[in-house]
């Protein structure tokens, strides 16, 4: 599913996903730059990112697979 990354101004990143418009901020990593592991959603979602360089710019559309949990 395509979803948008984002990071806020006091540096939280959250995904928006257009589809459902679900706006949800990411409460964990699996990897300190984000790219290429594993996140979770303050709504429970699990998801699969793909790698990236780390410094990548941000907003930005990724293709990323949800996880079921």
């Amino acid at each position: 599913m395509k979803v948008m990354i984002r990071k806020n101004s006091e540096g939280v990143f959250s995904v928006y996903v257009a589809k459902k418009d679900l706006e949800e901020p990411i409460v964990a990593m699996e990897k300190d730059d984000l790219w290429g592991g594993m996140v979770t959603l303050a709504n429970g979602w699990r998801l699969e990112l793909p790698a990236m360089a780390p410094d990548t710019r941000l907003p930005i559309t990724v293709e990323v697979r949800r996880v079921a949990e």
